[in-house]
């Protein structure tokens, strides 16, 4: 499964993307809203986690690589997340730093946006994130969600909720 789009393909993540996705996952920078940077062990269970989800669910978050050389700059897509205690699906996003602030992260949402409502029954798709994420609510805005809910949470602390509706979608 591939999703194309003007600057970036999303492809399904392996083994061998240990390497670029520790540069993202592994830089504390980029993770620093998250509850932890990530060991070289927690990278190759999130690439295992995300193969064992394209098997079961046909989705997971995907390798985000440039469309002109193939190098893969961090990943996105759909998955099912605990959010304020029920599980939905929340599309994520990580970008490597030195490519931050050129609209991939953007880029990659709509497209993961566009395939889950042309290829999932969802009616809501949401993006959660530590109220402090200013960067990935300002994304998940520009994919055209809203904040929908804000909540304590044991790790984030506050936690913000942003969603849009297959309607407000279909109807953009």
């Amino acid at each position: 499964m591939v999703i194309e789009t003007e600057r970036l393909l999303l492809r399904e993540m392996t083994k061998n993307d240990f390497d670029s996705l520790y540069k993202v996952l592994g830089d504390s920078d980029i993770m620093q809203h998250y509850p932890y940077t990530f060991d070289e062990i927690r990278v190759r269970n999130w690439i295992e986690r995300n193969m064992e989800r394209y098997r079961i669910l046909g989705f997971g978050l995907w390798a985000v690589c440039l469309k002109e050389t193939g190098e893969m700059i961090g990943d996105c897509g759909l998955t099912m997340q605990l959010i304020n205690g029920q599980i939905k699906p929340e599309i994520g996003y990580h970008i490597r730093g030195d490519k931050q602030r050129k609209g991939y992260a953007k880029e990659a949402a709509i497209a993961v946006r566009d395939w889950a409502f042309n290829n999932t029954p969802f009616n809501i798709i949401y993006s959660y994130m530590k109220y402090t994420n200013e960067p990935s609510f300002k994304t998940a805005i520009s994919y055209g969600c809203t904040q929908v809910d804000e909540y304590l949470d044991e790790e984030n602390e506050i936690t913000k909720v942003f969603a849009i509706s297959r309607e407000v979608w279909a109807n953009r």
